[in-house]
């Protein structure tokens, strides 16, 4: 593991600490709520939806009462699929990136869309915590850098890796917008633009690895997930990514386990710590891993 040792008791997590609050932004946060959402209107919300995606109006006996659905109509309700994949790993994807490059922004979009879970080790510029690492096992200072714990394989590319991914756990078809070749990333990095390099520097006076990677719950499109992906980043906080684009069967996982569905929404197995609400669980996390 690279993570601390992991002797002390398991903590248990609790129900959320907070209450979410649907449709509305912080005023000290407007700002950055609206350059995140540049950068997904600008990517044409890749990442926005799990591969294959659709929606249909069914009775509500074709759907379970606990079920996550975003309406219900006159006795109907919504049902959300997606493609059938070829397999899904047993562990999760690892992969060592960081927010602002757009290499690693065009795998995190293919990570959304093919509905994957991803142990993400972050490495910012100058950081200390798992960059070194990451030169030391593949040989050179270049990144994302992918690692698959079911199959040995591990490689560098953002092309590469992707082909990768949709052959081995995707449907064999690239999505579209990320095909190789350096004009896709091109497009990507003029999005990621007006975030101004966000995400992509360890924070002043670095932070604390947790014993234990956090549960991050979100999908690459939503700006809101952004902002918190980006302090993830800047903290070097290692964290299982548990994709939950639209049509993802997650959706209903997380409302089992929260009580409802939004995202983003983190638990902190180091803290027993659940919650949701982007601007809250930045300060929770500056607050509790800033050095």
């Amino acid at each position: 593991m690279l993570w601390g040792s992991q002797t002390k008791k398991p903590v248990t997590i609790g129900g959320p600490i907070n209450e979410p609050k649907p449709f509305s932004v912080r005023p000290d946060k407007f700002l950055d709520v609206a350059t995140a959402s540049a950068v997904s209107l600008l990517r044409g919300g890749s990442g926005a939806f799990v591969q294959g995606y659709k929606v249909e109006l069914v009775g509500t006996e074709e759907v379970d009462a606990g079920d996550y659905t975003f309406v219900s109509v006159g006795g109907k309700r919504s049902k959300e699929t997606c493609a059938a994949f070829v397999g899904r790993p047993k562990q999760p994807i690892i992969l060592y990136e960081f927010q602002g490059c757009p290499f690693c922004a065009k795998v995190r979009e293919a990570v959304s869309i093919l509905d994957l879970d991803v142990l993400f080790y972050p490495c910012p510029k100058d950081g200390k915590k798992f960059r070194p690492a990451a030169v030391a096992r593949g040989g050179k200072s270049q990144f994302p850098y992918m690692v698959d714990p079911n199959t040995k394989v591990e490689m560098y590319e953002s092309g590469d890796i992707i082909q990768y991914l949709v052959d081995n756990y995707g449907t064999g078809e690239t999505p579209a917008g990320l095909g190789a070749g350096y004009g896709n990333v091109v497009k990507i990095g003029l999005a990621l633009a007006p975030r101004i390099g966000k995400g992509s520097k360890v924070v002043p006076g670095g932070s604390n690895i947790p014993q234990k990677p956090l549960i991050y719950w979100g999908y690459e499109a939503s700006p809101f997930c952004r902002l918190v992906k980006e302090r993830l980043n800047e903290l070097e906080l290692p964290h299982v990514q548990k994709s939950c684009a639209r049509g993802s069967s997650k959706r209903r996982e997380l409302q089992a386990r929260s009580g409802k569905f939004l995202v983003p929404f983190i638990e902190d197995p180091n803290t027993g710590v659940s919650m949701f609400e982007s601007a809250e669980i930045m300060e929770y996390l500056t607050k509790t891993y800033a050095a």
